[in-house]
């Protein structure tokens, strides 16, 4: 979602905030602004609407330096994107500050501090923060106190970075529900929403911990808990290389990350399976006894997330014999669940900053759970830190908006998952060992996909000027169906919708004409021959199929009947990380031919952190 960073050393920190920004960007944002302590003493900001490369030619024309500095990019959330709306936000004394999240009693807020003579420029609740900062600053003299009192007025989410002319060696940083990095170095000192902003000056980081404040100087860092006690935050050495998120020779991040997936599928397996057997210990040493206990799994995610986890239902259900629910995050938080005994609440996030998704594990720990255990992409995100039981992906860096590396290691670790419950739950030892053979195979299955590339570019063609599609699928097909309408419509501003394709006659059909194409993925299984049928009511409404197929599945082009035949057989177990990839090639190929912003859909942003 927005972006943060901040910055203060011995030298000009401009170049390094727009790097920083750029290296944000894929996070989604709306609008971008700086803000340098200048060498008169006082705060220059700057914002533009739009691209960081609108910030920087404005930068260009009116240059700028500073040695203490933040910036920020911005998704809409109090008041229109607009340069006014845009942060950073300014009070008086040069006070500046920038804000990532949502602050929820602004409007009482607001209304005192109206009262109290502030005059408003925005509409944001950020700018709230800043005026309620400069009011105890006002009585206290110390920018640190300030802040630390602001936050405890504060209802909602937030991270935090603030400077002000007054204190020209000073970042203060504050978090609740936010993530906040701080970068360490020589003589210097950084923060920032994400490690990737930092990576070009730092290897070395910090992070806070929900109700943190630090106080970032050249020279050091000092950290308060939420009771105010002095605290130590252990340093770790990112693994990341400050080239991980660059695009290399692809014409977008998606469409590298598209091709990353063998890799990323086999790192998320490497060390985990040995010998044809699955080591549980891969999700924390206590996981052993954790899963034993296990008599049921609630999933909970949001989005390209929960396609991951509805996938894992069935597997569950199927393989393990064990009851199985899954959950849109933002509305199990107001459900009021039911929690049978000894159920494990499984979370999955790419993120691991998901608002929705941390605040239902949050209330999962309260609610008699057996366990908690999280599915992420990220070792040092919020989900990862509160979980008892832990599965990394190993997807790296994903900068696209519209996930897809993500979505395919989910659903390899989900698979490990089941083999882990499964074994515990008597599973024999050739079951086992047939599982976890399966998933070794699936990167090649994946590269071997990826090499339909050309033939489903030719097939996009004819999507380019639709205006509406429908996908289908059954089984553990139908969330990749899901999955694969969401890419499209994400991408591609095509309006899509995906159902179980034995629900067409409860309702879709009355959609389908000639205008509206039907994508269909058809592995050779137990439910094909009902899926031809489903199928077939298709083509009797004179819609067109476009079909990815099974070679064994008998299904052959004909007028109205578009087929791509997958390289070869799949076990249904193989089966939905295989045939997600065509469907995402579909929609990275129908979106470049309409000229949108692959990386950078309109409305959208990778990591939603707020309600």
């Amino acid at each position: 979602m927005c972006g943060i960073v901040g910055a203060v050393a011995g030298r000009d920190v401009l170049p390094i905030l727009i790097e920083g920004l750029q290296r944000l960007e894929y996070r989604g944002y709306d609008s971008a602004g700086v803000a340098l302590l200048a060498a008169d003493g006082h705060v220059r900001r700057l914002r533009t609407v739009g691209k960081v490369a609108r910030l920087k030619e404005a930068l260009a024309d009116a240059p700028a330096a500073g040695q203490l500095g933040i910036a920020h990019t911005r998704w809409a959330t109090h008041g229109v994107p607009s340069e006014r709306n845009a942060h950073p936000h300014v009070s008086r004394d040069g006070i500046a500050i920038v804000h990532n999240g949502i602050i929820e009693n602004h409007e009482e807020l607001r209304d005192a501090l109206l009262a109290q003579g502030y005059a408003f420029s925005s509409e944001t609740d950020t700018e709230v923060i800043a005026h309620r900062i400069h009011f105890h600053y006002a009585a206290q003299g110390d920018l640190f106190a300030a802040v630390q009192a602001t936050v405890h007025e504060l209802h909602g989410a937030y991270a935090l970075a603030v400077i002000s002319e007054h204190d020209p060696d000073l970042v203060v940083v504050a978090r609740i529900g936010c993530p906040v990095v701080i970068g360490r170095g020589e003589d210097e000192n950084f923060v920032a929403s994400d490690v990737s902003a930092l990576l070009p000056v730092t290897r070395r980081f910090q992070f806070l911990e929900e109700g943190d404040v630090a106080a970032i100087r050249r020279e050091g860092v000092r950290i308060v808990d939420q009771a105010g006690h002095a605290v130590e935050r252990p340093q770790r050495d990112s693994e990341l290389s400050a080239d991980a998120v660059e695009k290399g020779d692809y014409a977008h991040y998606m469409l590298k990350e598209i091709h990353e997936q063998p890799r990323a599928i086999a790192q998320t397996l490497e060390e985990r399976v040995a010998g044809g057997k699955l080591l549980e210990a891969a999700f924390g040493p206590a996981a052993a006894d954790m899963l034993r206990r296990a008599d049921a799994v609630q999933i909970v995610a949001c989005g390209t997330s929960w396609h991951a986890g509805s996938v894992a239902r069935y597997w569950i259900e199927q393989i393990c014999r064990l009851p199985c629910w899954v959950d849109i995050a933002s509305e199990f938080r107001y459900r009021n669940p039911v929690v049978p005994k000894n159920t494990l609440f499984v979370s999955i996030s790419q993120s691991g900053e998901t608002a929705d998704t941390l605040a239902a594990l949050r209330q999962a720990k309260q609610s008699g759970y057996l366990s908690t255990l999280s599915i992420c992409n990220v070792p040092e995100s919020s989900l990862v830190r509160e979980s008892a039981l832990v599965m990394l992906t190993r997807a790296g860096p994903e900068i696209g908006v519209a996930s897809t590396k993500a979505f395919t290691t989910q659903l390899a670790a989900l698979g490990m998952l089941v083999i882990a419950l499964g074994k515990l739950h008597g599973m024999d030892r050739a079951t086992e060992r047939e599982l976890v053979g399966l998933l070794l195979e699936t990167p090649r299955l994946v590269e071997q996909t990826l090499a339909l590339d050309a033939e489903v570019k030719a097939l996009a063609e004819q999507f380019a000027d639709k205006q509406h599609a429908l996908f289908l699928g059954r089984g553990a097909l139908a969330p990749v169906a899901m999955e694969g309408a969401l890419k499209l419509k994400e991408i591609s501003y095509i309006h899509a919708e995906a159902y179980p394709a034995g629900e067409l006659k409860h309702g879709p059909l009355a959609l389908v004409d000639a205008d509206m194409p039907v994508i269909a993925v058809a592995p050779n299984n137990d439910l094909l021959e009902k899926l031809k049928s489903n199928l077939q009511e298709v083509r009797a409404r004179g819609g067109e199929l476009y079909v990815f197929a099974d070679p064994e599945s008998g299904f052959h082009a004909s007028d109205g009947v578009h087929v791509i035949t997958m390289p070869r057989h799949v076990h249904p177990f193989q089966a939905p990380i295989v045939y997600t990839v065509p469907l995402q090639l579909l929609a990275y190929h129908v979106a470049t031919m309409r000229g949108t912003d692959v990386d950078q859909p309109r409305n959208l942003a990778k990591s939603v952190t707020v309600e």
